[in-house]
């Protein structure tokens, strides 16, 4: 390998931006410690006139991941989509113990190979992935100072193999951030951009949820608009629901909803399942700072605990036959599949 990567690879300076299966490619780039903290997307939105990309081949690196002794040790925050996972990442992202990556495409890489192997659509070895997931996950979980966590916050389709990730012998704890389907269905609503986003994931939330509980597809067509979004619940929550039960006490689960009603005992608790000591006082410095009055993704507008029920609350008033089609939706298809009902379960309902 070439001095580029030597020099940096045992530090998050040198990070891997994407993974190119059919060349057996890892890009890498250099990010500094501000980039990571400014970044909401570790994916082509970082990439810059001036980045510098280093294409290297996976029996290179595989080599120097192997020099450098690097281990897998990254935590994770597993979420559902749109439930607050930037924030609360950004918020434990503020301590001095962690240091998080939201949103690495490289996982996305993943996630879609291992939906092509299910499917058969690729010859891609079982044994020839899981050798390049257990290096990239050794490079995802490399930190600037070594008593820092690293925590990973994947893209929630990524949850797809949250139960994989989890049963690595590694045995990370993980963080899974969720809401209510009451909720989560006036969220989607109450947002142009997301109900448009809701719309394209469809198809391959049918496709997995098909998958998981083995329900003919046809019983998934001709949705009604609140009935397509509370199918996106289902299979996102489902997924989370299947990696818990098998993960255990390694997994804390977090209701956004409560946590805005209480993110100083939330955040506390957040932390200590990831292995970062912390105190009260520090908890009270972070949420008492500007993250918590701030739009996550883009922090340059204003946002807040507020603001976001205001939202949800017209969109209850406007979409509130939405809400009530989905949520029927839902109780009828959870008396079909007992994967629905541990998912409506795993939500507290």
């Amino acid at each position: 390998m070439n001095v580029f990567a030597q020099n940096a690879l045992r530090s998050p300076e040198l990070f891997p931006q994407a993974f190119d299966p059919r060349e057996d490619i890892v890009t890498l780039i250099r990010l500094a410690r501000t980039d990571y903290t400014a970044a909401s997307f570790l994916d082509d939105r970082i990439l810059g006139p001036a980045t510098r990309l280093q294409p290297v081949g996976w029996t290179e690196l595989a080599s120097a991941i192997d020099a450098a002794q690097l281990a897998e040790s990254c935590a994770f925050l597993f979420h559902i989509g749109h439930v607050g996972s930037t924030l609360l990442a950004r918020l434990i992202g503020d301590h001095a113990g962690a240091f998080v990556l939201r949103e690495p495409a490289i996982l996305r890489t993943f996630a879609h190979l291992r939906r092509l192997a299910e499917e058969r659509k690729t010859t891609f070895r079982d044994a020839a992935m899981e050798h390049r997931l257990t290096g990239c996950l050794k490079l995802l979980s490399r930190t600037f100072e070594a008593s820092e966590c690293a925590l990973v916050k994947p893209t929630s389709f990524v949850s797809e193999m949250a139960g994989e990730l989890l049963a690595r012998p590694a045995a990370a704890p993980a963080l899974m951030l969720s809401v209510a389907p009451a909720s989560y269905l006036a969220t989607i609503l109450g947002g142009d951009n997301s109900r448009r986003e809701n719309t394209a994931l469809l198809p391959s939330r049918i496709q997995r949820l098909v998958r998981r509980t083995g329900i003919d597809a046809q019983a998934f067509a001709n949705l009604r608009e609140g009935e397509a979004i509370a199918l996106s619940w289902a299979c996102e929550t489902s997924a989370l629901a299947q990696a818990a039960r098998s993960a255990g006490a390694r997994i804390l689960h977090i209701d956004f909803d409560q946590f805005l009603a209480d993110p100083k005992s939330l955040l506390l608790a957040a932390l200590r399942q990831l292995r970062i000591p912390a105190n009260p006082a520090q908890i009270e410095s972070i949420v008492a700072g500007p993250l918590m009055r701030r739009y996550s993704k883009a922090p340059e507008f204003a946002y807040d605990s507020a603001l976001r029920r205001s939202v949800l609350d017209e969109a209850r008033t406007l979409y509130d036959d939405q809400i009530r089609l989905g949520l029927a939706w839902l109780d009828r298809m959870a008396r079909r599949s007992v994967v629905l009902t541990e998912a409506l379960e795993f939500a507290g309902r």
